[in-house]
């Protein structure tokens, strides 16, 4: 009686051990921090604080770019070459990490259908989406405390038939 007891009793305890390890597999590069990879990333790249990245709207100031998001949106509009590409729709999110001194890597992508389903969308669409943002060099130095930070920050496309339609935040 004593071990049937303890195996209910443990028994939670061992099925949310085993969830925690599945969902920590199914979702790396959606949410939390962008580990270095030797494969896509600058190796140079440097960090303020590796231990402690914050997040681009912590300080309640937003989006920080010289000149702001027109200046962000114009050089989508001049750079972007849209494709009419039926069922290419949906959104594309890329994050990543503007260093202490306003240089960025380790950016990711994550791609979902109009229903938040994943989705990977055509290179021809996505690999622009990513060298136009790589190329942006006018993110803001972030302070705390006085002190310069490394921040995570992300853009958001909205694809229609491989047009893009808006770019949030």
């Amino acid at each position: 009686m004593r071990k049937m007891f303890a195996l209910i009793v443990l028994m939670p305890f061992v099925s949310f051990c085993q969830e925690e390890n599945r969902i920590k597999t199914i979702y790396p590069n959606m949410v939390g921090d962008i580990e270095f990879n030797k494969e896509t990333d600058k190796e140079n790249f440097e960090l303020c604080y590796e231990k402690y990245i914050s997040q681009y709207f912590n300080d309640s100031n937003g989006l920080e770019y010289k000149g702001g998001k027109g200046t962000i949106e114009k050089e989508f509009a001049e750079k972007y070459k849209s494709e009419n590409i039926e069922n290419e729709s949906g959104l594309i999110r890329i994050r990543f990490v503007v260093n202490c001194k306003g240089v960025t890597d380790r950016f990711r992508l994550l791609s979902m259908d109009r229903n938040y389903n994943e989705k990977v969308f055509s290179k021809s669409i996505t690999d622009q989406l990513l060298s136009i943002t790589k190329s942006l060099k006018g993110w803001k130095v972030k302070k705390y405390k006085e002190k310069e930070i490394d921040y995570y920050q992300y853009l958001i496309f909205k694809i229609e038939n491989g047009q893009l339609k808006e770019i949030l935040p």
